[in-house]
C-alpha cells in the first residue's frame, strides 16, 4: 500500500520594513551584486534601484548578464509593492517577466524603477524599466507579487507525489 508523503511548510518571509530607507541598509541579494535601492528616488507605489556594472556582472560575450537585469528590475518592482502594504502584511514574487532591449558595458550607471499598477488583497501587478545614465531603456518587465499578512496560516498542500 502506497504511503503518501507530506511537504513540510513553505519558508515565509519576513516583514520588511515600510521605509525604504531603513531598507536600503538591509543585506540582501541585490546589495551582493552592488545594487541599492535609492529611498530619495522612492515612494508610495514606486521604487528606484541604481548601480553601476562592474566586471562581474558581464557575461562571456562582455556585455551585462540578463539575470543581472532580472535582479534589479525583481529588486525595484518588490520594492514598490513594499511601499503599499500595511503592517501585517508581507509578499513575494510569483511572476516576473523581463523584456531584454540593449546591452549595457561595464562601467555604465544603471537605473531601475517599479511602479505599482494596481493591488488588491492578495495581488500585486508590477511593472518596472532598467534605462542607462544617459535615458537610454535597456529593459522593461512585469510581474506579479503574492501578498498575504504574517498572522494568516500557511495553506496545506495535503500530500506530494503521484496518486495511487
Amino acid at each position: 500500500m502506497p504511503t503518501s508523503t507530506r511537504r513540510a511548510a513553505d519558508p515565509r518571509p519576513t516583514a520588511p520594513p515600510r521605509d525604504l530607507s531603513l531598507a536600503a541598509g538591509l543585506k540582501g541579494f541585490h546589495q551582493e551584486v552592488g545594487f541599492r535601492i535609492d529611498p530619495e528616488q522612492s515612494g508610495p507605489g514606486f521604487c528606484t534601484v541604481t548601480g553601476v556594472v562592474e566586471a562581474r556582472h558581464l557575461n562571456i560575450n562582455g556585455v551585462v548578464h540578463g539575470g543581472v537585469y532580472a535582479t534589479i528590475l525583481d529588486t525595484a518592482m518588490g520594492g514598490a509593492v513594499i511601499t503599499q502594504l500595511s503592517e501585517p502584511e508581507t509578499t513575494a514574487t510569483t511572476s516576473l517577466y523581463v523584456e531584454f532591449l540593449r546591452s549595457a558595458r561595464e562601467g555604465e550607471t544603471l537605473t531601475a524603477r517599479g511602479e505599482v499598477l494596481r493591488r488588491g488583497r492578495h495581488l500585486a501587478f508590477v511593472e518596472g524599466e532598467l534605462r542607462d545614465g544617459r535615458g537610454v531603456r535597456l529593459s522593461q518587465g512585469h510581474g506579479t507579487w503574492y501578498i498575504w499578512s504574517r498572522e494568516e496560516p500557511p495553506r496545506s498542500r495535503g500530500p506530494v507525489g503521484p496518486k495511487s
